[in-house]
């Protein structure tokens, strides 16, 4: 009896919208410009997968650089464990700043942090440097894994959101994987490890000029 009474109350509560209009469901792909959305959204995912998967291999040429990483444990730690401790703040603040001033702001913010953190690692002229600009790219990290699945959900249309919030999580081990291709294919060019870390400010200058173009949650909107 109860169960029954749960389902009917769920089904009155979805109002049967789509089953009395069928030709209104839409698919993923049938609105281009969410997908287009969806797609901008997820670079913040794929940065998330790409600077955390890069300092495997990062790390091994940085150490062929600088003495004193190659003899120091605690410091090889540091530079891999420090984009973690950046992204532990980064989470934090990019909840204030989703909520104080929008999901578009917050995406900004942490490609801001993406960029410039890849910019200081790449030019580092010692591994403490290297050390802030991981902070740095863990601030962008933070920031984007609690704004983009927000950003996604609040622009999608009910049916398919589920799969549109799905794409970021496939956009993170997307991003994971191309941190391998990328120093697979850099181990022979001079100045490995700048380029492995410095490559990953790129994406986040794309995103921040199509973000430019992409609309304020109409969530946050409404709430304001």
């Amino acid at each position: 009896m109860v169960a029954a009474d749960m389902n009917i109350s769920m089904r009155a509560g979805s109002f049967n919208y789509l089953e009395k209009h069928p030709e209104r469901r839409i698919s993923i792909f049938q609105n281009s410009y969410i997908v287009a959305i969806t797609l901008t959204a997820g670079i913040g995912g794929l940065l998330f997968g790409y600077d955390t998967g890069v300092i495997s291999g990062a790390l091994l040429y940085i150490k062929e650089d600088f003495e004193q990483v190659k003899n120091s444990y605690f410091l090889q730690e540091l530079i891999v464990a420090m984009a973690l401790v950046g992204a532990i703040f980064g989470a934090t603040i990019g909840g204030y700043i989703n909520d104080a001033l929008g999901r578009k702001m917050a995406i900004v913010v942490a490609d801001f942090c993406f960029a410039v953190g890849s910019l200081i690692m790449a030019i580092a002229p010692n591994p403490y440097v290297i050390i802030i600009g991981r902070f740095l790219v863990g601030l962008g990290v933070g920031a984007a894994s609690v704004t983009a699945p927000v950003y996604i959900a609040e622009v999608s249309p009910s049916e398919i959101r589920g799969g549109l919030v799905g794409f970021n999580a496939l956009m993170i081990t997307g991003g994971q994987f191309l941190s391998f291709v990328i120093n697979y294919g850099l181990t022979k060019v001079p100045g490995t490890w700048r380029w492995m870390l410095g490559v990953a400010g790129s994406p986040a200058v794309v995103q921040l000029v199509f973000m430019i173009f992409l609309p304020e949650s109409p969530r946050w909107l409404y709430f304001k």
